[in-house]
């Protein structure tokens, strides 16, 4: 690794840990500039996930005010990212790279779409509690679980993801669930990069550099995320999604 290879990555690393922190989709930044650099695709798909994990625990941190309250929520979701998170990293060693080129794309379009959609369901979601029903928490826990396999295998845009499904099951402030979806990214993140770093062709350095600058970016993203009011949050969910789409498309 040249010294120009090293600061790259850092940049990266810092830009893509305070992405994921607002909103996701940090690893269509690391990810094309690894291959870029000459790394193979499966090193830098696993390389990028464990560099990037404490970044993704750092952003947590930087949320633990909009998670008060929610600790037994998220526990119970927390055993859904981690069982996804194991299935997405068997896809990821057993499966060619083709097979997420073709369904990706689609996925993060699906998530845009409620994305945008999720004032509407919200208030939706809202009346029906008024009624005296509560949030499908099945439902919930098995579209954690999905997210978490996809999470595992590539983990690009599971931010969205998890945004749009939260915004449409719970009635929550958007600040809230991002909270949430950074709690959720990171354990997806953390069980991926302890599977690859012990079963997966890794590099050190790579995974070294990213870790720390992905650690900067997390706590500059949290203090940047938590003052968007949510209509700024979802417009800038909305834009990295589209960006997402259009580098799997390309590349």
């Amino acid at each position: 690794m040249t010294w120009w290879h090293a600061v790259v990555i850092c940049i990266v690393g810092v830009w893509a840990g305070t992405i994921n922190t607002v909103v996701g989709s940090g690893t269509l930044v690391t990810f094309p500039v690894l291959v870029a650099l000459g790394y193979p695709p499966v090193t830098a798909t696993t390389s990028n996930a464990v560099g990037l994990a404490p970044g993704a625990i750092a952003g947590s941190i930087g949320y633990r005010a909009e998670l008060t309250g929610q600790g037994r929520r998220l526990v119970r979701l927390a055993v859904a990212s981690v069982f996804g998170a194991i299935g997405g990293t068997i896809l990821l060693l057993s499966l060619p790279p083709e097979a997420f080129e073709t369904v990706v794309p689609w996925l993060i379009v699906a998530a845009l779409v409620l994305v945008l959609l999720q004032p509407r369901v919200s208030a939706w979601v809202l009346h029906r509690q008024s009624d005296g029903a509560g949030y499908r928490g099945p439902l919930l826990f098995a579209m954690v679980f999905l997210i978490g396999i996809y999470g595992g295998y590539f983990t690009a845009a599971q931010g969205v993801m998890l945004v749009a499904v939260f915004g449409m099951l719970l009635h929550e402030p958007l600040q809230r669930l991002n909270g949430m979806k950074n709690v959720l990214s990171a354990v997806v993140n953390t069980v991926a990069g302890v599977i690859y770093a012990f079963i997966a062709p890794v590099s050190w350095p790579v995974i070294g550099l990213l870790a720390v600058s992905s650690t900067l970016g997390g706590l500059l993203g949290a203090k940047i995320g938590r003052k968007l009011p949510p209509a700024v949050l979802r417009g800038v969910i909305v834009v990295v999604g589209l960006v997402a789409v259009v580098k799997l498309v390309l590349d």
